[in-house]
């Protein structure tokens, strides 16, 4: 069965982003995002196939770090206040060493205020593909560069760049870093039914 996430509606009690910073820490079993019109999105958790793959994905990416130390790698625990106003958590995102580094300490330890310069999200059995591709859209206009949305239900991947429509590769495939992760290569088998 698709579902969405559950939608809190709280555009009557606007919180601030403090107020949502300690709203997440009070309840950290949650998953919680919030979107840039203030709805406070309550994130399933997700099977152990999606989270199987979710961390082999991330994997690759931190090796990938680790050799060429070009940035920062991040889980999907991260909470990423986007310049757009989204409070937003990729399931796996990286950040150029020298934008990471122009944060403060703080910013670095609470939501750091930037979009990543990657992003991936792995649809799981309940997620309805159009929140994703939305979110895939959002972080493109908050700054992104590069975003991978995996599709196991249809055997596909899509790629979302700026300035571009996205592209849907269908699986097996052979992803690119491109010039964003220069190097990265991401060979993506079929997904087991």
């Amino acid at each position: 069965m698709l579902s969405e996430p559950l939608i809190l509606n709280v555009e009557t009690v606007h919180l601030s982003d403090e107020q949502f910073y300690q709203f997440c820490i009070a309840n950290r079993d949650l998953r919680v995002e919030r979107t840039k019109a203030g709805r406070l999105l309550l994130m399933p958790p997700v099977g152990g196939e999606s989270g199987n793959r979710e961390l082999e994905f991330g994997i690759d990416l931190g090796i990938w770090n680790r050799q060429t130390q070009l940035g920062k790698v991040f889980s999907s625990s991260t909470i990423f206040k986007l310049p757009g106003g989204g409070d937003r958590s990729p399931d796996a995102a990286w950040v150029q060493q020298d934008r990471w580094h122009a944060l403060t300490l703080e910013q670095q330890q609470k939501f750091p205020p930037i979009a990543p310069d990657f992003v991936f999200e792995l649809r799981s059995r309940t997620d309805a593909i159009a929140p994703l591709r939305e979110k895939m859209e959002e972080y493109l206009a908050c700054g992104v560069q590069l975003g991978w949305l995996f599709n196991p239900q249809e055997q596909q991947v899509e790629i979302y760049r700026q300035s571009h429509s996205a592209e849907v590769r269908s699986l097996p495939t052979n992803l690119s870093g491109e010039d964003v992760l220069p190097g990265f290569q991401l060979s993506v088998e079929r997904f087991a039914d």
